[in-house]
């Protein structure tokens, strides 16, 4: 079983089913995927994974979040993982979101919803081979 995740925030259930069931099928066994509907849920996943020794390589996260938005949580995920991969999922983000994303929590990534699979996939893969 593989000992590094992906962890995928988003306030919207079918939206986390999608990420996973394509990461899964992109990444098969590679990965674990875990999901969390919220910032605060996602920092309990974090540090389950953590105690279970389980590096998380990579977060894609919504930007519209209820108490938080995307870019904020990025960078308080990035202040204490700076070598994680961050990438923004978002539907709604405006320009300045982005760009503090960029600066303020090394922000791979971002995807506009809708998304497609290729975008997705070749997203990680490029952040996971660098």
């Amino acid at each position: 079983m593989s000992q590094s995740a992906i962890l995928c925030v988003d306030d919207e259930v079918v939206i986390l089913d999608s990420l996973k069931e394509q990461l899964k099928r992109e990444f098969g066994d590679r990965f674990i995927y875990e999901v969390a509907e919220s910032a605060k849920e996602a920092w309990e996943v974090i540090d389950e994974l953590q105690q279970d020794n389980i590096k998380i390589i990579a977060i894609v996260s919504d930007w519209l979040m209820p108490g938080i938005k995307g870019d904020e949580f990025l960078i308080q995920i990035h202040q204490r993982f700076p070598k994680l991969i961050t990438i923004m999922l978002t539907g709604q983000a405006d320009e300045a979101a982005i760009e503090r994303a960029k600066k303020q929590a090394n922000l791979h990534a971002w995807l506009h919803k809708p998304w497609t699979e290729q975008e997705l996939t070749q997203v990680i893969n490029t952040a996971i081979n660098n």
